[in-house]
């Protein structure tokens, strides 16, 4: 893997941008883009919040099948791997990493579907018959709470349609992926409405098993299917009702000693989840400025999650000299969670902001989870560790949120949450904890139009997530050497974290509407910032997991995005976010030197210092279309237990597009140069050959798509 940027990346930006800022003639402008996160729908142009827009061409020219496949378009927004799929997303370096016992009900970065939380389900993510996905960055606590503490990804699905239309949908790619879907949509009625999308994806993933001489072992399998029923009896109610299916039984085997894509394990894990949800939504206009609006959601889901933890067979030790053999162990998690949201808010004030005119929220929120988890971990060397817990929480908010115009230029808002958070933690080994508390948000923000086609905004962001259980060490806890005891006696719970965010933005378009920009400065400190942490207990044979929540972090940075139409034929994007963060004092066990250490002044992991993408959208002759786009990002730290890094990388991708009034056909690449880069790290002696150096702390990578490209097919009817 390559330690610095490509040659051609930074030209490429600055191309991008002098592009972008050049003036020539065009007869086309840049279409208006609706941002739906917010209480009230706005233009992107307009809101009041660093947001990308990720829409439906995009996804199909990208030839993208889940989020992971598309979020590296936004600027400061990272993921982890360590599953099948990308489950968790950093947003300017907060967010959380991996899961094993954890529960995880409210990761850092929220994702939705429509108007369902996905929360740690969030390998549903899938992209068929999406409208667009909008990225929000920065604490959204008025709107979302501790569900987006530091930004929320909201994917929109496709809505039913007042005409009749279907639309058949295939694709075939190297490693074995195909995938097929079907859409259907229209009247029902006089004033129903529906729309039922399916798809199934499918392929080998991109690991050979050098042992079990198969090429599937990290193969995804994945059916989703979505249902929309829209109902409006009259002008002054409408109701929606939504299903959402998710099937995945995907493969996990990911790891290899030799940091390569062939491994040896015998016993490949899975990534599998069955996730079935329902919600439904309701809008009743009670006067001429007053709407009430309801959702409430039911979601359950089975997750099972396992891995061969030795990530070897007998072969190898056969083949090799091996120190003391090896381990047959696999680490095994099987949940299930339950999830039912209540939010009922009222909306009320003017609808288009004058002078002396003000427009208001207040709403309800309610949230309750269930979760049980068994776990077990069965060893030749340890022997069969089982163990059982279920986790359970209940979080309520009120919230209200009042605009006021001093002027048709200037307007602030102002919004405050109030949420109760209670959980309680039991397992088989009898360890139990209970808690509750209160969590405070709260949002100021100043808007001011500098003309008809520029924008400004300065906002102060309160945010606090909940504090909880650290599941794994609680339990763990009995059997832990007394040195790691010692250190872990007042981190068995961690604290509620407390992120404050300041930021300005500005927005403009210009040269008739042909030229976007959009450009946001912040800064954020997080108080009690809950940081992942690993550490090996060697007496006891324990990896111990933890949220360490005795640190304190600063970050800032700026995210830049310009779109420009520079002719008829040609559209020019560059997007281009930069970050620099820094954690006062984390204190680690060092496997180096076998001892505990503290940290000052570290990076946050997972937060590259700056990431950009940069390409260009042409249209071609009898039909045809052009796609040409560079991706990139610099070094981050992949844990804190260690300071090894994920090295800088750069990709190239591009689409050639042919359609018509019904058929469209797309030939994609992404990472078309084949580069090797890592989504993942971890650092621990996991090598029994004495030839290379046995069980000698390594860096071990889990490593990201390769180059793929493919043929879709879609053709409507």
């Amino acid at each position: 893997m390559e330690t610095t940027m490509n040659s051609y990346s930074r030209p490429s930006i600055f191309l991008a941008l002098a592009l972008a800022a050049s003036v020539t003639q065009a007869a086309d402008e840049l279409e208006e883009v609706i941002v739906t996160a917010d209480f009230r729908a706005s233009e992107l142009m307009n809101s009041a919040a660093s947001v990308s827009v990720l829409g439906e061409l995009q996804i199909q020219e990208r030839g993208a099948r889940h989020l992971e496949d598309i979020l590296s378009a936004a600027p400061n927004v990272s993921w982890s791997t360590g599953a099948s799929r990308s489950r968790f997303v950093q947003i300017r370096g907060v967010g959380d990493l991996e899961q094993y016992a954890e529960p995880k009900y409210y990761p850092s970065v929220g994702v939705m579907v429509d108007e369902l939380e996905l929360g740690s389900a969030a390998n549903a993510g899938m992209l068929f018959d999406i409208s667009q996905v909008e990225v929000l960055r920065g604490p959204q606590g008025t709107r979302f709470g501790a569900s987006a503490h530091a930004g929320m990804i909201k994917i929109n699905s496709n809505a039913p349609t007042d005409e009749f239309e279907a639309l058949l949908s295939g694709g075939v790619g190297n490693y074995g992926a195909y995938n097929y879907g079907a859409v259907i949509s229209g009247p029902l009625g006089d004033s129903v409405t529906g729309r039922i999308a399916l798809q199934q994806n499918q392929g080998d993933g991109y690991i050979e098993n050098e042992h079990l001489g198969e090429d599937d072992t990290a193969g995804y399998d994945e059916l989703t299917g979505r249902a929309r029923l829209r109902w409006q009896p009259d002008d002054g109610s409408r109701y929606e009702l939504a299903l959402f299916s998710f099937d995945a039984e995907n493969g996990y085997d990911a790891y290899s000693l030799d940091n390569e894509r062939k491994t040896w394990s015998d016993q490949p894990g899975a990534d599998e989840q069955d996730t079935l949800a329902v919600s439904a939504r309701g809008e009743w206009q009670l006067g001429v400025s007053t709407t009430l609006q309801a959702v409430v959601s039911d979601l359950d889901a089975d997750l099972l999650y396992s891995y061969d933890a030795d990530w070897i067979s007998a072969e190898v030790c056969q083949i090799n000299t091996c120190s003391f053999g090896h381990d047959t162990a696999r680490e095994i998690f099987d949940r299930r969670r339950d999830q039912s949201t209540l939010d009922v808010r009222l909306l009320g004030g003017a609808e288009a902001m004058a002078a002396g005119e003000w427009r208001y929220a207040l709403g309800f929120y309610g949230n309750q989870s269930r979760e049980k988890l068994n776990y077990a971990y069965p060893s030749a060397w340890y022997g069969l560790y089982e163990s059982a817990s279920r986790y359970e929480t209940d979080r309520y908010a009120i919230y209200g949120e009042l605009e006021y115009a001093f002027s048709n230029r200037l307007s602030l808002t102002g919004g405050l949450r109030l949420e109760r958070f209670e959980d309680d933690y039991r397992d088989s080994n009898g360890v139990g904890h209970d808690n509750s508390e209160d969590l405070y948000n709260g949002e100021l923000s100043l808007q001011y139009d500098f003309s008809d086609n520029s924008f400004g905004y300065a906002t102060l962001a309160l945010a606090s997530k909940p504090g909880g259980v650290n599941v794994a060490a609680s339990s763990q806890y009995g059997f832990m050497s007394p040195a790691f005891q010692g250190f872990m006696q007042g981190k068995l719970r961690f604290d509620d974290e407390r992120l404050l965010n300041r930021e300005i933005g500005f927005k403009s378009r210009q040269l008739d509407g042909r030229l976007e920009l959009r450009a946001a400065l912040f800064y954020a400190t997080r108080e009690n910032a809950q940081l992942e942490n690993w550490m090996w207990d060697d007496s006891a044979g324990l990896w111990i997991g933890y949220l360490d929540s005795n640190s304190d972090t600063d970050s800032y940075g700026l995210e830049l995005e310009t779109t420009f139409v520079a002719s008829e034929a040609i559209e020019l994007v560059a997007n281009i976010g930069w970050l620099d963060t820094e954690v006062d004092t984390v204190t680690t066990f060092d496997l180096d030197r076998w001892d505990f250490v503290s940290k000052k002044d570290r990076e946050q992991t997972k937060s590259p210092g700056y990431q950009y993408n940069a390409g260009m959208r042409t249209a071609l002759p009898a039909g045809f279309s052009g796609v040409l786009e560079l991706e990139g990002r610099d070094e981050s730290y992949f844990g804190y237990y260690h300071d090894g890094q994920l090295e800088a990388y750069n990709l190239l991708n591009a689409s050639l597009s042919w359609s018509n009034a019904s058929l469209t056909l797309n030939l994609w690449g992404r990472n078309l140069t084949d580069e090797e880069y890592a989504t993942h790290g971890l650092y621990f002696g996991a090598d029994p050959r004495d030839d290379f150096g046995a069980w000698s702390n390594q860096t071990y990578y889990q490593f990201g798509a390769p180059r793929t490209y493919g043929l879709d097919i879609s053709w409507r009817l």
